[in-house]
């Protein structure tokens, strides 16, 4: 294989993993605003259409609410299995962020 192959694959990999570590060490907040900034950018670059950029918003939206929900049961504080379940649903935001904006639609 040539080398650019080599070296593309590598790249490929690299960002596919990416958003698995993402979240490694980062507070929820840290998270929330890392994934809306990758949604910004990918509505600035036009890698998320009008469709996409809703559907990832209204599930950030959702996930926020949830956490807020969360909270308020247990008196502003998050449980460990809050964490974990929040941590969870990130990681899936993040991967469908990821492949929203990686399949080729254009705004």
């Amino acid at each position: 294989m040539k080398l650019s192959k080599v070296i593309l694959h590598c790249a490929v990999l690299i960002g596919l993993a990416s958003p698995a570590f993402a979240g490694q060490g980062a507070t929820i907040n840290e998270r929330k605003e890392n994934q809306q900034d990758r949604i910004a950018n990918g509505v600035n670059t036009g890698q998320l259409t009008a469709r996409e950029t809703a559907n990832v918003e209204t599930k950030e939206s959702a996930l926020n609410k949830e956490e807020h929900h969360m909270r308020a049961d247990d008196n502003g504080h998050l449980t460990a299995a809050d964490r974990a379940r929040l941590d969870h649903q990130q990681n899936k935001l993040s991967r469908q962020i990821y492949a929203k904006k990686h399949n080729g639609r254009k705004q």
